[in-house]
């Protein structure tokens, strides 16, 4: 009988080779923030130490060649290195140690040109500009520069997209094996990242973000398409992956200091790793109605549903409620369906929009409408606002599913805050409704019985 050994799954390192930002939104900080996301154990090799925040860089201090060549050599002969990043390389000895470590252990390494932070300050001393040129990049497995950089690099200015496809095409003759100019600073409508590899212009674009969290956005870009190549992707693959994946963290940043938050490079992990968290508190707040016969009196003819977003929500995909609704069942309620994302349009609509404005209120349940009820709401402290279906413009009314962020948008205006309930007195042919808003789709369920218990006595 033979025996078979059991063999381990080697988990990809990434290496980054960069600064480390005290402030924590850039550098090997959100590298490490973005390989730990991805999947993939992150390494580093600290060049130099900088003192800075959301708003400025203070201080920077390098370390010596000696001691970022020891640390790429301890992790390469020990976890070997399946990938590696580059960021801030301040002087040109920093440099030429990189690229010869790079050649030593030959593997595939992505360079972010990290030349000027946002607050003006160089981190790239103008003398080290050709060693980086002539040394690194002809080792370099993809190159990320953004529009300034790559205007530095190619020695031309880049208004367009057009002026950029034209910019990577020199810079890939410097050595890279693929090129990809970011969009961010482009006066382009959109956000377009232009990647030129083996002689092709690929471009991906996502809506343009009108946000302040953009603090290590390059940092993490370069770290995500590092960490999908240590995971065997190929190049436009790894691209397009960490484009979507930094889009995402932008989108739901970090709103702290007082110039340019950080990225939130855990979104992505924080909406999956939620996911069943979410499907069972649906499914306890189904338990709790449906053992309740009181609950029956606050069913609407339209029946009753409960919703819970994950984390970041950006469609009703991300919204598990119940198939079919509850509904009226000999003296209870009652649904014939598990809990599964996307089954609720009307609720998913209503947690969308207030999510934007409260993150914290992603559960959602209706309830019949009724003075008295309102009243037990009113007794509760509860924030409560509506909005008139009557006053709804005819533009609103002629788009299909577009009257409920408007009623959330009227409420809260009405309010001047968030509110925990949001009514409507209905309209013709539509059913008159109260939404009550809070944490957890559990929590809201014990709070809908209880008021329904109160109603009976």
């Amino acid at each position: 009988m033979h025996s078979v050994e059991k063999v381990k799954r080697k988990i990809p390192v990434a290496i980054t080779i960069a600064g480390s930002d005290s402030g924590g939104g850039a550098g090997i900080q959100a590298d490490l923030k973005t390989f730990a996301a991805l999947g993939v154990h992150g390494t580093t090799a600290i060049t130099s130490i900088t003192a800075q925040n959301t708003q400025s860089v203070t201080a920077v201090e390098d370390l010596t060649p000696e001691i970022i060549r020891e640390q790429i050599k301890v992790v390469a002969e020990d976890f070997g290195i399946d990938a590696g990043k580059t960021g801030m390389l301040h002087t040109e000895k920093i440099i030429k140690t990189v690229s010869s470590e790079v050649s030593k252990y030959k593997f595939p390494v992505v360079v972010d040109p990290v030349m000027i932070a946002k607050s003006g300050t160089s981190l790239l001393k103008p003398e080290a500009m050709d060693t980086l040129k002539n040394l690194l990049l002809t080792k370099a497995t993809v190159i990320t520069p953004n529009r300034f950089e790559a205007e530095k690099l190619s020695e031309m200015e880049i208004k367009n997209l057009g002026d950029a496809e034209v910019a990577a095409r020199r810079i890939s003759e410097m050595g890279p094996k693929a090129v990809i100019i970011k969009g961010g600073h482009l006066e382009e409508r959109d956000a377009v990242d232009l990647l030129y590899y083996e002689g092709k212009i690929k471009k991906f674009s996502t809506t343009r973000l009108d946000v302040k969290t953009t603090h290590g956005t390059g940092c993490s870009f370069s770290a995500a398409i590092a960490a999908q190549l240590a995971k065997g992707e190929e190049i436009p693959a790894a691209v397009e992956y960490a484009k979507n994946f930094v889009t995402l963290a932008i989108k739901f940043g970090i709103n702290v200091g007082k110039g340019y938050g950080p990225i939130n490079a855990l979104a992505s992990l924080h909406r999956e790793a939620s996911r069943y968290q979410v499907l069972m508190n649906v499914d306890e707040a189904r338990k709790i109605l449906e053992a309740s016969p009181d609950v029956v009196k606050l069913v609407p003819e339209v029946g009753m549903n409960v919703a819970m977003a994950i984390p970041y929500a950006e469609t009703m995909n991300d919204i598990a409620a119940l198939p079919g609704r509850l509904v009226k069942v000999s003296g209870h309620v009652k649904t014939l369906s598990c809990p599964r994302f996307g089954a609720s349009t009307h609720l998913a609509k209503y947690l969308l929009e207030i999510m934007k404005h409260d993150p914290e209120k992603k559960a959602a349940i209706n309830v019949k409408f009724s003075e008295e009820t309102l009243n037990l709401l009113r007794e509760k402290k509860l924030e409560i606002s509506f909005y008139d279906r009557k006053e709804e413009p005819d533009d609103i009314k002629r788009v299909e599913g577009m009257t409920v962020p408007w009623g959330v948008n009227q409420a809260l205006k009405r309010s001047g805050e968030v509110p925990d309930v949001i009514f409507h007195r209905g309209d013709i042919g539509k059913e008159p409704m109260i939404v009550i808003l809070g944490k957890e789709a559990k929590m809201l369920a014990e709070f809908v019985t209880k008021i329904a218990t109160e109603m009976k006595t």
